[in-house]
């Protein structure tokens, strides 16, 4: 047994170890509350700082998100401008060289650029006012493609001049200046939202900079508190560690998306001030160049008209003058003075015919001609032409070779040749036409070469020889219509023209023209002047005279009197159809209409559309001076057409080929 100074010593250990054992649970129990408050209020801290970390992450990515999407738009609409460029240039190449490749290249580059339209639509759905700004743009540019491909569709048609002035109209268009516009407010809207995200995504990633940091202090407290405390928070650290290693990992890259961004951003800003330096550069050229060949042109065309059509009046009244001064005593002078008068006022006709067709590509009339026969027919107004001092020789080896033509428009082609060529021989030198057999494209072809012995062309020159209004000589002397008339004949009659020359040893210019084919014509188109005269008198008829024209209606009539018929005037096409009412009225009627076309208040086939609806059998002859194109010789329908001025003979002719058309014995009924 225990003394009781042992057992109280006993006791007294027991009961510290006892109060000591107490100490500890309650220690115990407070480090594991204390673990669990800690533990519970660092995961509700680390759960509050990966919400906002990844808020802040979320917020920055959106933000580059639209930085990127502002991006693609300015080079969308870039790219679009850039599309329509190069598709109106392709369009000018076209034009002037009907090349079906830069067809094609129009074609493909319009279509790019709707391509990029449809994008930017889908683009800028977001923002109501970009929105609006791309409609507008999409309206101008469907009305721009309708200009463009009304140029596009006469090029493909062979209409070079059509197609070069409607594309020269075009690029006058104010549509340009209002697309150039849109586009740049377009790229300045963006601009201005690009920096207002720009500075968005700066401050999102400065509140993800602080939350990293922010994240990383209170993780490297947890992992201390969390070692000293329990195994499992030192897991928990560990996991939160693996976590802060991703999260670093992220910063990271999103550092590097913004450094890229930034870079590119800088290129970007500097590709489009170059451009914009460059498009400035451009327009001034461009706008400089228009005006001196604006100038020029004009310069070049009133003179050169002028000095042509002062020459001609010169001659016509003139002879006018003698004739009415010799017309008593001496018949035989003042007949040959009037001849000289009518030669003057023809060749004036057909200046202004030729400058109507050059503005407004007249079609051609095209027949089966001869090439050989017509040039040996017309080698006598050549030679009077080009004068006595050059030597005129005809090599023709053509015989029986003939071309689907317009035999007017060739002549006045190989006139312009000899006028140019007896220009550029000073009026002394030799001047040849050679025909030929051409085989060296695999294809049946005619060539008609004239060759001067002049003072030849420089390479420069020869670069535009083709030029509409383009000349070298002194003003007031050359219209510069002559060399482009003949380019134009040549495609039209689907062949191409061809020019070889150098300084001091003369020029060849060849017109190659496909040969007619067997099936096309048997026998060519005889002269329609020589076939009819004036000697072999037609029956009588009864023909309405429609004319606003004072003076050209009493000439006119006058001429259908002449001419054995019986003329009734008519001054405004508005009384037309009464006076066929009154006709018929009193028990006649009329054998046919012969119209002007261009009237006030009523055109001429208007007129004879009504007068058509009442009576369908109605003959009627057009005459005009208007050289329209070919939609507006469409409203002329079956109906001949005879151009002004006209002779006696081609009146009696066309009102003989008017009557032709009409059953014989027919009437109008009422």
């Amino acid at each position: 047994m225990l003394c009781p100074a042992a057992l109280v010593r006993y006791k007294l250990r027991v009961f510290e170890r006892d109060l000591e054992n107490e100490t500890e649970g309650r220690r115990e129990r407070l480090r594991f509350w204390l673990t669990i408050g800690l533990g519970a209020i660092l995961t509700g801290v680390v759960a509050a700082l990966v919400l906002l970390l990844a808020r802040a992450n979320d917020n920055y990515d959106r933000s580059l998100g639209w930085q990127a999407h502002s991006l693609e738009i300015i080079s969308q609409t870039r790219s679009l401008d850039a599309a329509l460029a190069r598709a109106e240039a392709a369009l000018g190449r076209f034009a002037v060289g009907l090349q079906k490749e830069d067809g094609r290249v129009y074609q493909q580059q319009w279509g790019l650029s709707q391509q990029y339209l449809t994008m930017l639509q889908r683009n800028v759905r977001d923002n109501a006012k970009q929105a609006e700004l791309v409609r507008k743009l999409a309206a101008e540019l469907h009305a721009r493609g309708e200009q463009l491909g009304d140029a596009a569709l006469s090029a493909n048609y062979r209409q070079t001049v059509a197609a070069i002035s409607k594309y020269n109209a075009a690029g006058h268009d104010a549509a340009l200046i209002r697309i150039d516009r849109l586009l740049s407010e377009l790229i300045r809207n963006e601009r201005t939202i690009l920096a207002e995200r720009n500075r968005v995504a700066a401050s999102d990633r400065a509140s993800l900079n602080q939350a990293i940091l922010l994240f990383s202090l209170l993780g490297a407290v947890a992992a201390v508190i969390a070692i000293a405390a329990t195994v499992s928070l030192v897991r928990a650290e560990g996991e939160r560690r693996a976590a802060r290693r991703e999260q670093f990992f992220e910063a990271d890259r999103a550092m590097q998306l913004e450094t890229a961004v930034e870079e590119r951003t800088a290129e970007l800003a500097e590709a489009n001030i170059a451009l914009r330096s460059e498009m400035v550069e451009r327009e001034t050229a461009e706008a400089r160049l228009r005006q001196a060949q604006k100038m020029e042109a004009v310069g070049q065309l009133t003179g050169g008209i002028a000095h042509d059509f002062n020459n001609m009046l010169a001659v016509v009244v003139g002879g006018l003058e003698l004739a009415q001064r010799l017309v008593e005593s001496a018949p035989d002078k003042a007949r040959r003075h009037m001849s000289n008068a009518m030669d003057g006022a023809n060749r004036a006709a057909d200046l202004t015919r030729r400058l109507l067709a050059f503005a407004r590509s007249e079609p051609a009339r095209p027949e089966i001609v001869l090439v050989d026969e017509c040039i040996a027919s017309f080698a006598e107004l050549i030679e009077r032409t080009i004068g006595d001092r050059i030597a005129l020789t005809l090599d023709l080896h053509a015989d029986g070779l003939a071309c689907w033509l317009d035999r007017q428009q060739f002549e006045n082609a190989l006139l312009n040749l000899a006028v140019n060529a007896r220009d550029a021989m000073a009026g002394h030198g030799s001047l040849t036409i050679r025909t030929l057999r051409d085989e060296e494209e695999h294809t049946a072809a005619l060539a008609v070469q004239v060759i001067d012995t002049g003072c030849g062309m420089s390479p420069e020159v020869l670069e535009r020889v083709f030029d509409p209004f383009y000349t070298t000589k002194p003003a007031g002397q050359g219209t510069g219509l002559g060399m482009s008339q003949v380019f134009a004949f040549c495609r039209q009659s689907g062949g191409e023209v061809q020019i070889s020359s150098a300084e001091g040893e003369g020029t060849r210019v060849a017109m190659l023209m496909p040969v007619a084919l067997p099936d096309d014509s048997s026998v060519p188109a005889s002269d329609p002047d020589a076939a009819t005269s004036m000697d072999s008198p037609a029956s009588a008829l009864s023909i309405l005279v429609v004319e606003d024209d004072k003076r050209v209606l009493a000439a006119t009539v006058d001429a259908v009197e002449e001419l054995g018929h019986t003329a009734i005037a008519c001054a405004n096409p508005l009384d037309a159809e009464r006076l066929v009412e009154g006709r018929l009225a009193e028990g006649g009627s009329f054998d046919l209409v012969l119209s002007d076309v261009l009237m006030p208040e009523l055109t001429g086939p208007e007129m004879v559309a009504q007068l058509k609806r009442r009576w369908p059998e109605l003959s009627v002859l057009f005459v005009t001076g208007y050289a329209g194109d070919a939609s507006e010789i469409e409203a002329f329908g079956d109906h001949d057409v005879l151009r002004k001025p006209f002779t006696l003979t081609a009146l009696d002719h066309a009102i003989r080929r008017s009557g032709e058309t009409r059953p014989d014995g027919q009437r109008l009924a009422s």
